[in-house]
């Protein structure tokens, strides 16, 4: 018995066989990849679910495959998506307000008949609406093609009296809220209609008769 253990006990014990370990660039990136993971990054780029009912652009491919690289959730790439639209939305709108000025004023020097008449006209036409309009009236008038020219008709009519003439054709508006309302009706800033134009310069002259 003695014997057998002592024989035993000389015989080398074997070592126990495990798995090799990972490599620390390995374990990395499965520590990452797990971490991203219950973050809520996406398996892959396309995972990002964009919202752009702005219509100014659409999810771009590249962008979201630069934005997963580098681990952003879907709702800080919707926010990087969002802040693009937020700084672009004036800049666009003042460049389509820039450009359709600028396409309303080379028709006013056609109608008129050159830069040098349209530029004493313009002058003309608003020492004119200041002195006979209301500022609301005028200002509405002014932004527009339609609103100049039918500004110069009633400078060159004398028409404040004529425009009273019309109104009183209906009853004129009694509050301000109820003139913009009007103003916002396309026979207004669109049409030009007269009797509408009317109506709403005769209610802003009665609501403000000392900024007349």
């Amino acid at each position: 018995m003695s014997e057998s253990l002592l024989t035993q006990a000389a015989e080398p014990v074997p070592e126990p066989v495990s798995a090799p370990a990972a490599s620390g660039a390995d374990a990395g990136a499965l520590d990452r990849a797990t971490l991203l993971s219950l973050l809520g990054v996406p398996d892959a780029p396309d995972g990002y679910c964009i919202d752009c009912g702005h219509g100014l652009f659409d999810a771009d491919p590249v962008l979201n495959h630069k934005l997963h690289a580098a681990g952003f959730t879907p709702d800080q790439a919707q926010l990087v998506y969002d802040l693009a639209a937020e700084r672009l939305v004036p800049m666009i709108q003042q460049i389509a307000f820039e450009f359709e000025a600028e396409r309303e004023v080379a028709r006013l020097i056609n109608h008129f008949g050159g830069e040098d008449t349209w530029r004493e006209t313009s002058r003309q036409l608003l020492a004119w609406g200041r002195k006979n309009l209301p500022p609301a009236a005028l200002d509405g008038l002014t932004t527009s093609y339609d609103g100049v020219v039918a500004l110069h008709r009633m400078m060159t009519a004398s028409e404040p009296s004529a425009l009273r003439a019309a109104a009183s054709s209906g009853p004129v508006p009694g509050n301000e809220e109820d003139l913009h309302k009007m103003m916002r009706d396309p026979r207004y800033w669109r049409d030009r209609d007269p009797a509408l134009l009317a109506k709403v310069t005769e209610g802003f002259r009665q609501l403000y008769p000392d900024r007349g």
